[in-house]
């Protein structure tokens, strides 16, 4: 790798400049390049031009060539001879996720910024982008294409890709941003950097993987509606792109269920004085959200396997010790992956959880035998099937009491936001 770096430049006439407490905030703009000998320059002087008239910050432009293979690298440089405030990397492996880490890791600007070289977002996003990380009100700073406001042209293709895509997201790991995959994002340099340790892909999942790690371990995501319009020119494969993402949704919820996904070294956020009702309303409705989709997945799990369980045993046990087996199975599995997963954040011991467990185990084992004993005394010799269709239906009403004593009786203290004392720039 061989890098250019030269000073920053003054201020443009005309600009005021944003400072934070004794000095102006710098930003570095990332724009990782790939054989775009054409695209680059038309895009360093657009980029160039709006931030020198309309951006208050003091910025960098740091172009990561990607293991090109024509004169972009070359382009680059006479680039940065003219403009102390261009800098240039060049890679020797291709990668996007690998180009933003080797960036990120290497800037020494407050706040990191992604953007695509055909610059198919608008500009006038890039203000809204940043200014919420310099402020500190949030954490990572994400363009999306989905969100209210946002305003693309692309094909239907494209649209339906990406959709589906972040429906996928949303639904498996209940994220809360929309548009995961945006090439328009921006980060605090002190956060970005203890995440980027722990993001394993370099290839395009890299900005899922972040913001599902960002979003796991209690950071602030904000989200901004961009105008975007497709470049017909892109360099994505879509199939292999897809596989690699569902693999990379499968790794990090594998993560999130071992511990690996937690990131002690963030910086810590101040916990608020007080909140109004209805924000509080707002986030415990979120919370119920995720919690219902989790434990309706989990529960939609445990529920067949116990059935398959049931019927198996019932070939050599009485139905009650074969409810029982698979039961206890199951519920031991059941009741850890809604601890890790369903209320992953509560300020309880796991022995406490396991201990009450038991007792919500044991109220559900009293119902669903019960409804077994019913129909043993309302039917004589009822079928195999029909008894799997009254545990079914007895487990089904038993998981929704089980969901309400989970979440009122046994993960009732939350973890608090973070305490410490945040960085200031």
């Amino acid at each position: 790798m061989t890098v250019t770096r030269e000073r920053e430049g003054a201020p443009a006439a005309g600009v005021t400049r944003w400072s934070v407490g004794q000095r102006i905030a710098t930003v570095d703009v990332v724009v990782p390049v790939y054989n775009e000998e054409r695209a680059l320059p038309g895009c360093l002087q657009v980029l160039r031009s709006y931030l020198d008239d309309q951006f208050p910050f003091e910025w960098t432009i740091t172009v990561v060539d990607n293991a090109s293979t024509d004169g972009v690298l070359r382009v680059a440089r006479e680039f940065a001879e003219c403009d102390d405030r261009v800098r240039v990397l060049h890679l020797d492996r291709k990668g996007r996720g690998h180009a933003l880490r080797t960036a990120w890791e290497y800037s020494d600007a407050d706040v990191v910024v992604y953007m695509d070289v055909d610059l198919s977002t608008s500009l006038d996003a890039l203000l809204p982008l940043v200014v919420p990380l310099v402020n500190g009100h949030s954490d990572i700073a994400i363009g999306s294409r989905l969100a209210p406001g946002a305003r693309t042209v692309r094909s239907a293709r494209r649209e339906v890709i990406s959709r589906c895509y972040n429906t996928m997201i949303r639904l498996t790991h209940g994220a809360r941003f929309s548009d995961a995959q945006c090439g328009f994002k921006a980060a605090r340099t002190d956060v970005v950097r203890p995440l980027l340790a722990h993001v394993r892909d370099d290839g395009w999942f890299f900005d899922t993987e972040l913001l599902l790690l960002a979003e796991h371990n209690g950071l602030r995501v904000q989200e901004v509606p961009v105008d975007w319009v497709e470049d017909l020119d892109s360099r994505v494969h879509i199939v292999s792109t897809a596989v690699g993402d569902v693999r990379g949704l499968v790794r990090v919820a594998r993560a999130k269920v071992t511990g690996a996904a937690r990131v002690p070294e963030l910086p810590r956020r101040p916990a608020p004085r007080s909140a109004h009702p209805d924000a509080v309303l707002a986030a415990r409705a979120g919370g119920l959200r995720w919690q219902l989709l989790a434990f309706g997945l989990i529960g939609l799990v445990s529920t067949a396997a116990t059935a398959v369980l049931y019927a198996l045993l019932r070939s050599w046990s009485p139905p009650l010790v074969a409810n029982l087996v698979a039961l206890v199975t199951v519920t031991l599995l059941n009741t850890e992956a809604n601890r890790r997963l369903t209320f992953a954040g509560a300020g309880v011991s796991r022995q406490r959880v396991h201990l009450q467990g038991l007792v919500v185990f044991a109220l559900y084992y009293a119902f669903t035998s019960g409804a077994l004993l019913v129909l043993g005394v309302l039917v004589s010799q009822p079928s195999r099937w029909l008894e799997v269709a009254v545990l079914l239906t007895a487990s089904i009403v038993g998981t929704a009491g089980r969901f309400l004593l989970l979440r009122a009786w046994v993960f009732t203290d939350r973890i608090q936001p973070r305490t410490d004392q945040e960085g200031t720039w």
